[in-house]
């Protein structure tokens, strides 16, 4: 049950969420919003993997 919901989790999280390493972001001048937002989608995948 906790994986399925962190598999809906993770798929939501792509479709909303914007891809930083899309955008070649440089993590040394990342905002606390966007360090934010990076530290939660590796916790939704890292959940989602188990």
């Amino acid at each position: 049950m906790k994986k399925r919901f962190f598999k809906l989790l993770a798929r939501l999280n792509k479709a909303v969420l914007p891809s930083f390493s899309k955008r070649q972001l440089d993590l040394a001048k990342a905002g606390k919003w966007q360090l934010a937002i990076i530290g939660w989608r590796a916790y939704v995948t890292k959940n989602a993997l188990d």
